[in-house]
């Protein structure tokens, strides 16, 4: 790990006003620290932000509200959240194991660099770590690696299982620099890789995540975070989906759905949403929705099972939330 100046500042404006390009935002520190010690980030000042007000976790009339600087546990374990979001709570158990879900910020999740093995090994080429170095994956071992929105330039996944519920609940993510405030739509806050892979986010320099809304949608109580991995303890998704599903008797009124592990962002399938609203809720109508789920795929040689995988997904979530009507 290389040398670097640490500051902890009492107040936003304070923290914001300490960040330049050199610098990192240090909240639980599960990504951040692990990156330094592999000199994968090298920042020449950590900012820590704990001290920041940033941590409340509210429901009003626009929906649940969720500082940044909240911890996954605290937010899995709200009786709200459980409640009125279940996918949101489920993501985030299945997402690490409970020391890190106790440590980890929900800002520096969605923050989270790729758990690709060839971003975190400096003897290998790769575009996200040094731009125009190639892509080691390609050609390399490329099982966990994406299969949608992915480029010449980088295949790897998003790492974050909690950003796919959120996205999947049209999630916005509020944002402060010293030129003010701004509010983006989780679902574009993240860029697919193109050419300059190396930008994954909307984040600006000097920028701080201060906080999540999610609006309010009512038959969000039906919903279901479905996580496929190797094993149960702590692993990343080769794929997972997140599904809320509106029900009118038999009929599919209206549902929510978004894919992570097979893209480099969380992967929003409005096609499959469209295709199932007014449908009768049974295995056959799932089948045939989801069939051409993935068909543009672009897989490599050790993935190429992943788009079926997320057929296969999507409808056993589809029918463990709507039954056999």
């Amino acid at each position: 790990m290389r040398p670097y100046a640490f500051t902890r500042p009492g107040s936003v404006r304070a923290a914001l006003a300490e960040a330049d390009g050199g610098s990192a935002y240090l909240a639980g520190g599960t990504t951040l620290v692990d990156l330094m010690k592999l000199e994968v980030s090298t920042p020449s000042r950590v900012v820590d932000i704990n001290r920041l007000p940033l941590d409340g976790i509210s429901v009003d009339s626009d929906g649940l509200h969720i500082g940044a600087l909240a911890r996954m546990s605290d937010v899995a374990g709200d009786q709200a959240v459980r409640t009125r979001y279940p996918m949101i709570s489920q993501a985030l158990e299945l997402s690490a194991s409970p020391q890190l879900r106790n440590m980890a910020s929900m800002g520096g999740n969605l923050l989270q660099r790729t758990r690709c093995s060839y971003f975190r090994d400096l003897t290998t080429a790769c575009n996200k770590r040094e731009p125009g170095s190639g892509c080691a994956a390609l050609t390399g071992h490329n099982r966990m690696h994406a299969v949608l929105g992915t480029s010449e330039a980088c295949v790897a996944t998003h790492p974050s299982d909690v950003a796919v519920a959120l996205v999947a609940l049209d999630t916005q993510v509020h944002l402060e620099s010293r030129d003010g405030t701004r509010t983006v739509a989780l679902a574009e806050f993240y860029r697919l890789p193109g050419q300059t892979p190396q930008v994954e986010n909307d984040l600006r320099p000097g920028e701080l995540i201060t906080g999540l809304t999610v609006p309010t949608l009512p038959w969000a109580t039906r919903s279901l975070y479905l996580k496929i991995r190797d094993r149960q303890s702590y692993e990343f998704a080769l794929t997972s989906v997140a599904v809320a599903l509106d029900l009118d008797g038999a009929r599919i009124r209206g549902v929510r759905v978004a894919a992570g592990g097979v893209g480099t962002r969380p992967w929003r399938l409005g096609a499959v949403e469209q295709a199932l609203v007014g449908r009768t809720a049974t295995p056959d109508t799932y089948e045939a929705v989801v069939a051409s789920v993935a068909e543009d795929a672009r897989t490599l040689p050790h993935n190429v099972f992943k788009p079926a995988l997320l057929r296969r997904t999507l409808v056993r979530a589809l029918v463990t939330l709507g039954g056999r009507a």
